[in-house]
């Protein structure tokens, strides 16, 4: 396993995407570990905080086709979808793609949609396929969703149903800059300049190799038990429900995707402590009906009281 080419292929890609946001390279390589495994990624956070830069950049830095879409109360599902269109030239129906026949789909505050129009996007999430008037069409190997949610105004929202959260596969939030690198932020040029600024740094053929050879990773029984360990533990105790066997089998490709860009051809406990808040978290707080602050504290009160497997040296 050439270990090297994953840390070369992660430092080229923060590098590009913290020129745009400062500060924030371990969010940047979640949503990259995200997007090796093929998820999709919910941000979920405060306005101001650099949600949609973060995603226009990183879109830029691994070079595939972008489209954002502004969820409104009145965003239609074929809005999202395309239409099937009567052409006057050929006298011919025809199909017209809609904004999620992109690489990379920013969908802007996503709780603002009615439940049909986030109904389409969750089904094209999940089935990678969208079907017109019987049609189907399939969509990109490198399709990926990067969603917004504004969690503190709850007028004229649409939250996301609780059983479809979970086709998320991880939910992240970026937080304040501390305030030396607020002050840096205040200083330098305008944003919209920077982003505009910044190349394709990976090939398609660098990206379809890690998602390839990330599954290398190996992961001892002891590991792997640990991880069981915290699944089944949030099935049990004060949680309503626990964690699912798609949140289990999301856990384990995250931390083989991150032990790949730390380095290593084997996974540690620390990977899964490190991941477990960002990947499990909401399939906790869909059951509980938990805040995401209140779910992460209670999911780290539980890894810190499962016990960690250690190593029998001679």
């Amino acid at each position: 396993m050439e270990t090297q080419r994953f840390i070369e292929y992660k430092n080229r890609i923060v590098s590009a995407v913290s020129r745009a946001i400062v500060g924030k390279d371990d969010e940047i390589e979640k949503v990259l570990i995200c997007y090796m495994c093929g998820g999709h990624v919910l941000l979920e956070d405060v306005p101001g905080t650099g949600k949609t830069m973060l995603l226009r950049a990183f879109a830029r830095a691994i070079g595939g086709s972008f489209s954002r879409v502004q969820f409104t109360p009145d965003l239609q599902p074929s809005d999202l979808t395309g239409i099937n269109f009567f052409s006057q030239k050929s006298g011919k129906f025809q199909f017209r793609s809609g904004p999620l026949f992109h690489d990379v789909v920013l969908a802007d505050e996503v709780n603002r949609a009615t439940p049909r129009t986030q109904a389409a996007l969750l089904e094209a999430m999940e089935e990678r396929q969208i079907t017109v008037d019987g049609d189907t069409h399939p969509l990109g190997a490198r399709f990926m969703v990067m969603a917004t949610q504004n969690p503190l105004e709850s007028y004229g929202t649409f939250p996301l149903p609780e059983a479809q959260v979970d086709r998320f596969f991880m939910r992240l939030a970026l937080g304040y800059m501390t305030r030396t690198e607020e002050l840096s932020v205040l200083r330098r040029g305008d944003t919209v300049d920077i982003i505009a600024g910044i190349d394709r740094v990976v090939t398609d053929e660098d990206t379809a190799w890690v998602r390839d050879h990330y599954r290398e990773v190996r992961i001892s029984d002891d590991v792997a038990g640990y991880l069981m360990d915290l699944v089944e533990a949030t099935r049990r105790g004060d949680f309503s429900c626990g964690v699912s066997t798609r949140g289990a089998i999301a856990l384990y490709k995250a931390v083989q995707a991150a032990a790949a860009l730390a380095g290593r051809d084997y996974a540690l406990p620390e990977d899964i402590r490190r991941m477990a808040p960002c990947v499990l978290a909401h399939w906790i707080a869909a059951g509980a009906g938990l805040k995401r602050a209140d779910a992460e504290a209670r999911l780290m009160r539980l890894v810190d009281q499962v016990p960690v497997p250690v190593e029998n040296l001679p």
